[in-house]
């Protein structure tokens, strides 16, 4: 209740303080009316001794001390003739001007902080969150044996980089992977985070968008800048291709942009070493799409391809994504990989959300093969 009155105080003090300004910028003080042609026959013969002129009055005080006040025609030869015959001329602006004057400094005013608000949130530090706990670990991953095994041994240089040191190991700067969307890419990335108990930032290609030029280079900077302080950590940025992409020097501003981010991350890459314990891992549906000079060797240093899920790999995540769920004697995991060959792991996870989602809508509670057939079928 307080706060309401309050409210409505400040806003009737705002009204009547606006108002006021609006009376003094209009009122003009009064003065005895005279007439142009007068004050004009006087100031020829001397009988004038200064005039002040106003867009739309002129007040003009006699030789004999009297102040008049006369309308202003807005005759251009005016101030040429009164300062011809020594008549001491001074202009002011009008209601009119003030009030354009005091608008157009609310507008620049208004539109400066709109702008100032926006520019802070778009380079706002806090668009890369830092995560100190993933909860994955490559426990969570099933199959792909052979990355799992590489990535441990990253994630022991991570713990052990003292130990690796002496044996003239290095931290690689960065890790490609590759691979089609839904294969568990953005899953490694975590998962090597937490098997290394490093702090994680995630980003993606549309962080680094926006509508001012060279704000994505600067977010490259800020990007790298907190990695440092965070360090030991990993940097994850999901859809590479849609930054990294091969520079194009056409001269359109998009591709201009492109060619400054890239070159952001060209030099940030080169500008730390493996010994800061930051490692960027990068996620691509595309490798023939990047630059060459931003995934060579020396910048990242590995690259893997997550493929598609074989039939062991695709058994073994249904058995996995059929826990907890009813279904019938005729839905096996074996069965499921036979029925989803060339499915990744997300539309495989799909499926078996939507099967039982389909057997509900007929009012069973139990969901059967033809139910993961016409989940699949709608994919």
């Amino acid at each position: 209740m307080k706060a309401a009155v309050k409210g409505r105080l400040l806003k009737g003090a705002a009204v009547a303080a606006l108002l006021c300004l609006v009376i003094y910028l209009v009122w003009e003080p009064g003065a005895p009316k005279g007439s142009y042609k007068e004050m004009y026959e006087l100031s020829t013969t001397g009988g004038v001794e200064k005039v002040e002129i106003s867009p739309k009055s002129i007040t003009w005080t006699g030789t004999d001390g009297s102040v008049v006040k006369t309308a202003n025609p807005g005759s251009p030869t005016l101030y040429e003739h009164l300062l011809m015959h020594d008549v001491s001329v001074t202009s002011t602006s009008g209601a009119e001007e003030k009030i354009t004057l005091v608008l157009d400094i609310l507008f620049y005013g208004v539109f400066a902080a709109i702008f100032a608000t926006v520019f802070a949130k778009v380079i706002s530090p806090n668009t890369f969150k830092s995560v100190r706990k993933t909860g994955v670990t490559f426990e969570n991953i099933v199959g792909m044996d052979g990355i799992k095994k590489d990535l441990l041994q990253v994630a022991d240089i991570m713990k052990h980089p003292a130990d690796y040191r002496k044996k003239g190991i290095r931290l690689p700067k960065g890790i490609l992977l590759e691979g089609g969307p839904g294969n568990g890419k953005t899953l490694f990335a975590r998962a090597l985070a937490g098997e290394a108990g490093v702090s994680f930032i995630p980003a993606k290609a549309t962080d680094f968008e926006s509508m001012f030029m060279a704000i994505g280079p600067m977010k490259v900077k800020m990007l790298f800048k907190k990695a440092r302080r965070q360090a030991p950590c990993i940097v994850f940025i999901d859809e590479f291709d849609g930054i990294g992409t091969k520079r194009n020097y056409s001269g359109s501003a998009i591709e201009t942009e492109n060619t400054r981010i890239v070159t952001a991350l060209l030099n940030e890459l080169d500008g730390f070493t493996p010994h800061d314990g930051v490692l960027v891992v990068a996620a691509t549906n595309s490798r023939a799409a990047l630059d060459e000079a931003l995934i060579r060797p020396g910048r990242f240093d590995a690259h893997y391809h997550i493929p598609q899920p074989d039939k062991a790999t695709r058994t073994a995540l249904a058995a996995m994504y059929l826990q907890n769920k009813s279904y019938d004697t005729s839905v096996t995991p074996e069965k499921i990989a036979d029925i989803t060959g060339g499915a990744s792991c997300a539309l495989v996870e799909s499926i078996l959300n939507r099967a039982p989602l389909i057997a509900a809508q007929r009012g069973e509670t139990q969901f059967t093969l033809k139910d993961v057939s016409a989940a699949l079928a709608e994919t």
